[in-house]
């Protein structure tokens, strides 16, 4: 281990901690059930907003629930609905301009994490006119009050619904980065589990597993934690392993698709405080590299940095696997192999593979990215170097 490097790290680290206890930073409004899409008309009444803009993607705008929920409303939407799953920063200042042209007061974004993060870079337009949004990159640039933000998931997992993290593709580099400020985060996310029934097989797989990473990452960043984040993390966990496999498995299970929407807004909540780690940094750099959905990497990648952080995390491990009834004897070692043995297991029920085809000439190059991504802002157990990011990656391309 670079020692220079350690020792700055954990200095950063610290301080980073402290400001985070010290923030006063309210979550985002939850409404649940189902049909509580309906209630959005109310909620801008509330709100006084009285010309939305409805952000979304070509197939949401085609599903029947989006046609009831626009025309339940007597005087109307704005709609935008050509968001990409990967968003650029061209597009984000495509919504805001759109937004502008339009005389709009309020955004309504309906979607998946591309969607909601394409309004979210939008509004941070409307925030900051003139500044360019790759000025905005990182923590704390955006620093201006957005217009009222309502967040609708169709998917269970990315947590953007009540983050303060927007992720764009930078057109000119083809880069991703990300906006993190407290003013991104949305004023109310709204969880109906009727719109998720359609969601197929994969993508339930997928965002389950994304949601899974972010409460257990959240969870072992314990520098950035305040005093109910360990609670959060362990109840989205317990959440997850129960029903992730009954979702997949039955796509009309209203309980099941509810409760995923709500641990994925708990992990949502505990990683805006707790930050990202090794697993995410790396599938981030796999992400940029192979164009494969962000939520299968997590899902490869979790089991590797896991086993690869060892003693560093024993305890946390064995501790969610007594509270999702994994393994509840045994020490802790035995409990905390358990849970990684259970992801895995989960990933192989749900078609998802153990390994990813990566060149072995893109090692250093994609250990380059997510060293570079990790250190020093995420507060993970053990600093990996590149050497250990391409010790993982051989881990994973090796069938």
């Amino acid at each position: 281990m670079d020692v220079p490097l350690e020792c700055i790290t954990r200095l950063y680290q610290k301080v980073t901690g402290r400001k985070i206890r010290h923030r006063n930073s309210e979550l985002a409004e939850k409404i649940e059930g189902v049909d509580s899409l309906f209630s959005i008309p109310d909620l801008l009444d509330r709100h006084e907003a009285e010309r939305p803009l409805v952000v979304t993607g070509p197939n949401v705008s085609k599903t029947t629930f989006f046609e009831s929920f626009i025309n339940d409303r007597e005087t109307g939407y704005v709609v935008y609905h050509w968001v990409r799953k990967e968003p650029t920063v061209s597009q984000a200042e495509e919504i805001a301009a759109f937004y502008e042209k339009n005389d709009c007061d309020s955004f309504i974004a309906i979607g998946g994490g591309s969607a909601i993060d394409a309004a979210k870079a939008a509004a941070a337009c409307i925030a900051r006119p003139g500044k360019k949004l790759q000025k905005m990159r990182g923590l704390m640039h955006v620093r201006h009050d957005t217009p009222f933000f309502i967040a609708v998931p169709t998917t269970a997992g990315t947590g953007s619904e009540t983050t303060a993290n927007a992720a764009l593709i930078d057109n000119e580099t083809g880069q991703k980065f990300s906006i993190i400020d407290p003013h991104l985060m949305p004023d109310v996310a709204v969880l109906d589990p009727s719109l998720l029934i359609s969601l197929p097989q994969d993508e339930t797989a997928y965002t389950g597993m994304d949601a899974l990473t972010h409460a257990v990452e959240a969870y072992l960043n314990t520098p950035y934690h305040l005093s109910d984040t360990a609670e959060d993390c362990e109840d989205a966990v317990e959440a997850i392993m129960e029903s992730l496999p009954k979702a997949y498995a039955d796509g009309e299970d209203l309980q099941a698709r509810e409760e995923m929407l709500i641990a994925s807004y708990t992990a949502g909540t505990a990683l805006n405080v707790s930050g990202y780690g090794n697993i995410h940094a790396l599938a981030h750099a796999i992400s940029r590299m192979l164009h494969m959905q962000h939520g299968l990497i997590n899902a490869v990648v979790m089991p590797y940095v896991l086993r690869e952080y060892g003693a560093a995390v024993v305890p946390e491990l064995a501790k969610l696997a007594s509270v999702s009834d994994i393994e509840k004897d045994g020490t802790r070692q035995e409990r905390a192999a358990g849970f990684i043995k259970a992801v895995e297991d989960m990933n192989e029920d749900m078609g998802i593979p153990k390994h990813l085809d990566i060149s072995e000439s893109d090692f250093p190059k994609i250990a380059t990215w997510a060293y570079r991504e990790v250190n020093p802002i995420y507060p993970v157990p053990v600093i990996f170097d590149k050497k250990r990011f391409i010790k993982i990656l051989r881990q994973i391309a090796s069938k």
